[in-house]
């Protein structure tokens, strides 16, 4: 597997680690369950981290040098790969021939290193998009910046030479085909998974003491990276509304926000402070860096309602891993979140902090209806588990092989044209 930008070490929601880190991590422990040995190829971005590190049996992450450990923002990372694949190409120098089946490229700076691995390892090239250029840049935040197009001729380059590309949902599926004119024959939907041993149902006064929240508190979650895109915003102003409408609640709400700034939030890190306190509602928000995987499922179990208010999502693992521990999603309708909450959630059409306010309260005001998608989300996550997300990549892996071995031996086989 390749992952320039963002290692599997890296905690999620914070600088560029979010739902990408978590699947290259998860799909790779259940590979190497089922006896697929992965290597997991990151860029170092500490002087101190060691060349190879064992994340899981059977899971190596190697490190590679390209440019300065520190301080090299994702946009600057295009620079680097001509570095980063040489790196890699001295790696592969070490192994015999045959040594690797597939290369599986996370995102479209990896997607352009292994473009050029995968021709020298002559093996396929599996492509995982997680998230597009031109489907960011259809529906940013008012505050957002677009996509430079390099990046889009970077991402329609990786899509015309890929093997196979991986969506998350028919939807993205569908956008490869319209956006960047991708052979469907090429496009597979393998949705991504949750852990469902750890994300699961559990007794929420017992999460709220944990966590360090009142018992009686109204708690509305939100969980991932601080940046426009995420609008995280969306949330807080929604807070506010709710706040307007029903002030006796201010005593008892909690609205937690659990994640670093990242992307174009970097620029202003204490955005949603001062938002907080132009708004009148800094006294009830909690922000908090992220946490542990297992103290997320706590927050998970802890709060009234998850959101994930986001403008764009390739797929929202957050709002999968909420429902397999039992909590009510509220989400708004774009991209793969549809997919991801199913009818066990709610979906919000748009970003009004007005219509945000209106389906809260409709949550907190009907606890029957709130048990009751807490029921069902558990139900609809559990057709998510990695177990089988990998099913379906060791389909797609064999496939493309397939097809691989199958044109060598036909180029093989043809006569040579003699030129006269």
């Amino acid at each position: 597997m390749i992952s320039v930008h963002t290692s599997p070490l890296a905690q999620p929601g914070t600088g560029d680690a979010g739902g990408l880190n978590v699947y290259v991590v998860e799909s790779a422990r259940e590979l190497a369950s089922r006896g697929v040995e992965v290597e997991i190829f990151t860029r170092r971005t500490a002087a101190d981290l060691p060349d190879v590190v064992e994340l899981f049996p059977g899971v190596t992450v190697r490190h590679v040098d390209a440019g300065p450990y520190e301080g090299l923002a994702k946009e600057d990372l295009p620079g680097q790969l001509c570095a980063f694949a040489a790196g890699m190409m001295r790696e592969i120098a070490r192994v015999p021939a045959g040594h690797y089946d597939v290369a599986h490229s996370h995102y479209w700076l990896s997607g352009q290193v292994g473009w050029l691995v995968a021709e020298r390892w002559q093996v396929p090239l599996v492509h995982t998009m997680h998230t597009m250029a031109r489907v960011k840049n259809r529906q940013l935040a008012a505050d957002d910046v677009p996509e430079p197009p390099g990046r889009e001729i970077g991402e329609a380059q990786v899509v015309d030479i890929a093997d196979r590309l991986i969506a998350n949902t028919g939807q993205e599926a569908g956008e490869l085909v319209e956006y960047y004119d991708a052979d469907p024959g090429k496009v597979v939907v393998v949705p991504p998974g949750v852990d469902l041993e750890l994300f699961t149902p559990g007794d929420r006064a017992a999460a709220r003491s944990q966590v360090g929240l009142r018992e009686d508190a109204v708690v509305l979650l939100f969980v991932g990276r601080i940046q426009p895109l995420k609008a995280p915003d969306v949330l807080v102003r929604a807070a506010a509304q709710l706040l307007e409408r029903r002030p006796e609640l201010r005593e008892r709400l909690v609205v937690a926000v659990l994640g670093g700034a990242s992307g174009r939030g970097l620029a202003a890190p204490d955005s949603l402070l001062r938002l907080g306190e132009q708004l009148g509602v800094s006294d009830v928000l909690h922000l908090a860096p992220p946490v542990s995987r297992a103290q997320l499922a706590q927050w998970y179990r802890a709060a009234d309602v998850v959101t994930v208010p986001s403008y764009t999502e390739s797929f929202g693992l957050v709002a999968v891993e909420a429902q397999a521990s039992g909590a009510v999603v509220l989400a708004a309708q774009v991209g793969g979140l549809p997919t991801a909450v199913g009818d066990a959630g709610v979906l919000v059409d748009g970003h009004d902090p007005q219509v945000w306010a209106d389906e809260l309260l409709a949550v907190l005001d009907d606890p029957a209806r709130a048990q009751d998608l807490r029921v069902r989300a558990r139900r609809h996550a559990e057709g998510f588990g990695w177990a089988s997300t990998v099913d379906h990549l060791l389909e797609v892996y064999g496939d493309a092989v397939a097809e691989r071995a199958s044109l060598t031996d036909r180029t093989t086989d043809e006569p040579l044209e003699v030129a006269r």
